[in-house]
């Protein structure tokens, strides 16, 4: 384990897939602080690149590192498009990730994981980490295992209670099979469901034991903390303790649901967190949510915190993954004083409070996301639910209406649900081209820092680095 005294005060955020790319997370790490890739959907993100052309060559240089030489070959030579696919075709699909997947769908999730991972700490030694959400299960332990392979330093993982992770990162560094249990909705015959991944089922040949990353579950809550210290299956490193100001996936509210008038959900005291509490509990923790200055940085440090977790102020900077054109509408908004943040509590398909930024010709705005034709086919947010022959199936409240219901799913949780999966890579410049609607639209998400950019930005400045992010996080 890192000795606490080298943990870095700040910690990137791992914003939206492929926002907190390898690329950001290797300029932050280089910086002297922790850089963080998010984990979600890298297999689609790698088969889309791959589909692009892979200008740099980065992705094959990072393929020629992977321990099984001809399994890289292999995803290459499928999804490789020299000089990259033409705007108007739509992206080569991929196996959606469910209980039992293929042999390409693990491969691909290994690969992937391993890639960005490898990309990001390459040429230096500062400290890379991957971020998760517990939510997603389905590709976790391959997901795991590949950036493990990669020697990824630190796993993030929230939207949930992730308790079994720190065991499977030992299973795993030791290149040891682990099953994860797979929450199931409307259960009736007691089986449990399990994700089964065995190194042995994607390498033809094991390494020596591998690096375990230390391991930091996101919390809101002393209760939570230390139940996860005192139940998790292995060694918890350090906590990372998030407000409702976080970018992304929030915690609801404490009790009863209850909306403001502009239909946000109301946080009270009973969510603000016991920070004496959490210092207590005797672990490196960093603090989350609307921390994005450097009185913020002080202020937690002086709360017995090592630091704090930034993203906002990292997602719109240059090394970040969004599309540059959206990068510079936000920017511009922000100077302008006009960037409007809405803490929705029903577009997320998994029930969680979701941060949207409103902007213009989005899927923010509800009137341009109802022109979308429904669709699930990344599925990542879909949720397992068991048939009525006892079999498994797979839905999700933002698919067709019409699946939906057949699936046994209830009218209520689609309303206001919106698709993120597709959203997310609309962001980052791999929308899917759909063959009944036309080029999917971003759906961006960020936290209430927005208002910080501006007091950021020098001399009529337009745009950022991650060092001058962390530079003036650091200043006095």
């Amino acid at each position: 384990m890192i000795r606490p005294m080298r943990l870095p005060p700040i910690i990137q955020g791992g914003m939206g897939a492929g926002v907190s790319n390898w690329t950001l997370a290797r300029a932050v790490a280089m910086h002297g602080q922790f850089g963080v890739i998010s984990g979600t959907a890298l297999d689609v993100v790698l088969v889309r690149r791959l589909q692009l052309g892979d200008p740099g060559g980065h992705l094959r240089r990072a393929l020629d590192a992977f321990p099984d030489r001809a399994l890289a070959d292999r995803i290459y030579e499928r999804y490789h498009v020299p000089g990259g696919k033409a705007a108007d075709q739509p992206f080569k699909s991929k196996p959606m990730v469910n209980n039992q997947p293929s042999r390409l769908g693990l491969e691909l999730l290994v690969l992937a994981n391993f890639v960005e991972v490898y990309l990001a700490k390459e040429g230096h030694d500062g400290l890379v980490g991957i971020n998760l959400l517990e939510k997603i299960q389905a590709p976790t332990l391959p997901s795991l295992y590949g950036a493990i392979l990669a020697g990824v330093d630190a796993v993030i993982m929230g939207a949930g209670i992730p308790k079994d992770i720190p065991g499977f990162l030992d299973q795993l560094a030791r290149n040891e099979p682990a099953k994860l249990k797979l929450y199931v909705a409307e259960t009736s015959n007691g089986n449990e469901t399990v994700c089964h991944f065995d190194p042995r089922d994607v390498l033809s040949v094991l390494p020596g034991e591998l690096k375990r990353p230390m391991f930091f579950p996101v919390i809101s809550s002393v209760t939570l903390g230390s139940m996860l210290l005192k139940r998790a299956t292995g060694r918890v490193d350090g906590l990372i303790v998030e407000a409702p100001t976080a970018g992304g996936h929030n915690a609801p509210p404490r009790g009863k649901l209850q909306l403001s008038a502009g239909g946000e959900p109301i946080y009270g005291p009973r969510d603000e967190v016991d920070l004496k509490g959490i210092s207590d509990l005797g672990v490196p923790f960093w603090l989350a949510g609307s921390r994005g200055t450097p009185q913020q940085l002080r202020a937690a440090q002086e709360a017995g915190a090592v630091g704090v977790q930034v993203g906002t102020l990292f997602a719109f900077c240059r090394e970040s993954g969004l599309c540059e054109d959206i990068k510079q509408q936000v920017i511009q908004l922000c100077i302008e004083g006009k960037e409007s943040v809405f803490t929705d509590p029903v577009a997320s398909p998994t029930g969680f409070p979701f941060k949207v930024l409103s902007l213009e010709g989005t899927h923010s705005q509800q009137s341009v996301y109802e022109q979308r034709n429904r669709i699930c086919d990344l599925g990542y947010l879909r949720e397992a639910y068991q048939k009525a022959d006892g079999e498994l199936g797979w839905r999700c409240p933002s698919e067709p209406l019409d699946d939906y219901l057949r699936k046994g799913g209830k009218l209520e949780d689609t309303v206001g649900r919106k698709c993120l999966c597709n959203g997310l890579m609309a962001n980052i410049g791999l929308g899917q081209v759909q063959a009944m609607g036309g080029q999917e639209l971003p759906l961006l998400t960020c936290g209430d820092d927005t208002k910080q950019i501006a007091g950021m930005l020098r001399d009529g400045a337009t745009s950022y680095s991650a060092a001058q992010a962390i530079d003036f996080l650091l200043s006095s």
